[in-house]
């Protein structure tokens, strides 16, 4: 059984770029698409008290409804916003993982690293070319 979660979107490329360091640290995680399979309340509520940081700052605002619901108005309170991502799955930023270590929104992708328990076993390029770790599995 894997010791790692990732909230995955696979049309997201910071998500699929996740997953790939999760995967070249030799770990097949547990892989939740939570557009097709959402999170109940307690869960997301518990995903963002773990990661220790704002409801706010869990919410993505780039190709979501966030503008057109008004979600920047501070009128919004905490249970209110988790409400609408639960209505609105897109407005859930991703990925969130999940790993002995810890649990964070990894964006950029390189933030995974720091949750990863093992090394990684290899070169890592993200999907745009860009470097990530060299051939001794060590951070670019």
């Amino acid at each position: 059984m894997s010791t790692i979660t990732i909230y995955h979107n696979p049309a997201c490329g910071t998500s699929r770029n996740v997953l790939g360091l999760i995967r070249n640290s030799g770990e097949e995680p547990i892989i939740i698409e939570y557009l097709k399979t959402p999170p109940d309340r307690d869960t997301l509520k518990a995903l963002i008290a773990a990661m220790g940081v704002p409801v706010r700052s869990v919410l993505r605002e780039k190709g979501t409804p966030y503008a057109e619901l008004g979600l920047g108005d501070p009128k919004w309170d905490d249970e209110q916003l988790i409400d609408f991502m639960l209505q609105h799955l897109i407005l859930i930023n991703r990925p969130i993982v999940v790993t002995p270590l810890g649990t964070r929104l990894c964006r950029p992708s390189e933030t995974v690293l720091d949750l990863l328990p093992q090394p990684q076993r290899g070169a890592f390029n993200k999907e745009d070319g860009e470097p990530v770790v060299n051939t001794e599995g060590r951070r670019v």
